[in-house]
């Protein structure tokens, strides 16, 4: 039989197939990414045992777990163990602290001829690595923000790099009020947990210098490791620059068409269409009071005459009436105040070309 192991590190750099014992509950408010969910217990079962280690103790605990799991759900249950088991020999299968329910499952998979190692310490362990591993990187690396207007281009910038970290991506948010895919975004523990692989995959393979996007605390509702979040109020910044026109016709394409290109894939070509007309619609609503009446109500007419002709014809320009609007009533000045406060801190500014071969030799220098 192999070993159990401790060893996170070479677990995540590998990508090793885990099985999580935990219960359903535990698995949804966090895992790790292309982790098998096998659950010991169900939630309703995890409950009961939960109720009687308080009231009776551990042992009576433990008897009551192998009488709910017992007979043809415990053979069932043993055989899935197993399937997964054979399908990846060089897994491995852990619970919360790595101790009795692993033991468990760790002990009737040998009864049924299959030695399966654990990972010690669980997934309690694991996460405790990965949030020590972004905040080690924070403390020991080299960090360069990539700034600049709404629609400039930073994703592409950092799309671009073989040392970037790709908050948005990580985070399935665009960062922005409307920033929300067609498809949901993971929750926050997920989202710190693949930073924080990034992270160490990249290091491992020699980075020591990382390119993010300038973002808030908040990409939608994932929230930036704290550490990383206050880094980034001090880190030195490349100012992304492009036109007036250039940057409306971006966010033509990522917020209209791919938005809506998106929504008809998971969707369908009707209600896909219904959905992202909402969801534009609801993004504009949701800044109604910075926008302030009158300025809303008027940009919001410009954007269902657009969205009804994209409907009818596909036709997509008139969208550039509500974008140009917002730009420059709305984003424009308050990116140019967020530019002043951090003016100190700019290192570097130029167009979409130049800020790539700036960050690329400063990678090299660094």
């Amino acid at each position: 039989m192999r070993d159990n192991s401790s060893n996170y590190r070479e677990i995540f750099l590998n990508d090793i197939p885990l099985m999580d014992m935990r219960a359903p509950v535990e698995f949804h408010k966090g895992a790790f990414p292309g982790v098998v969910n096998l659950p010991l217990m169900t939630d309703i079962e995890r409950q009961k045992v939960g109720t009687c280690y308080k009231q009776k103790g551990q042992q009576a605990a433990i008897e009551l777990g192998h009488q709910l799991v017992g007979g043809q759900i415990k053979a069932q249950r043993v055989e899935a163990w197993a399937a997964f088991a054979r399908a990846n020999p060089n897994g491995y299968l852990y619970c919360f602290r790595g101790g009795l329910r692993s033991q468990i499952v760790q002990q009737w998979l040998a009864e049924a001829g299959i030695d399966y190692p654990r990972v010690l310490g669980g997934y309690k362990a694991m996460r405790t690595f990965l949030i020590e591993t972004t905040q080690q990187a924070v403390a020991e690396c080299d960090f360069v923000i990539v700034g600049g207007m709404t629609g400039t281009g930073k994703t592409e910038v950092i799309a671009q790099l073989g040392n970037s970290l790709d908050l948005e991506g990580h985070a399935n948010h665009r960062g922005s009020s409307f920033g929300k895919r067609a498809t949901g975004q993971p929750g926050q523990i997920d989202f710190e947990n693949r930073l924080a692989i990034d992270i160490l995959k990249q290091r491992n393979a020699g980075t020591e210098q990382f390119v993010l996007e300038d973002e808030s605390r908040l990409v939608g509702s994932c929230s930036l490791p704290l550490e990383l979040y206050q880094g980034m109020q001090h880190f030195p910044l490349v100012w992304l620059e492009d036109s007036f026109e250039g940057r409306a016709r971006r966010i033509l394409g990522d917020y209209v068409i791919g938005l809506a290109s998106e929504f008809r894939q998971v969707h369908g070509e009707e209600e896909g269409f219904a959905l992202f007309a909402a969801r534009l619609l609801q993004s504009l609503d949701n800044i109604l009071k910075r926008l302030g009446g009158e300025r809303h109500a008027r940009l919001r007419a410009i954007m269902q005459a657009a969205l009804a002709e994209q409907e009818r014809s596909g036709e997509v320009s008139l969208h550039l009436g509500w974008i140009e609007g917002l730009l420059s009533e709305y984003y424009d000045p308050m990116y140019a105040f967020q530019r002043e406060s951090k003016g100190e801190r700019i290192e570097f500014c130029g167009d979409q070309k130049a800020v790539l071969e700036y960050l690329r030799q400063r990678n090299r220098r660094g």
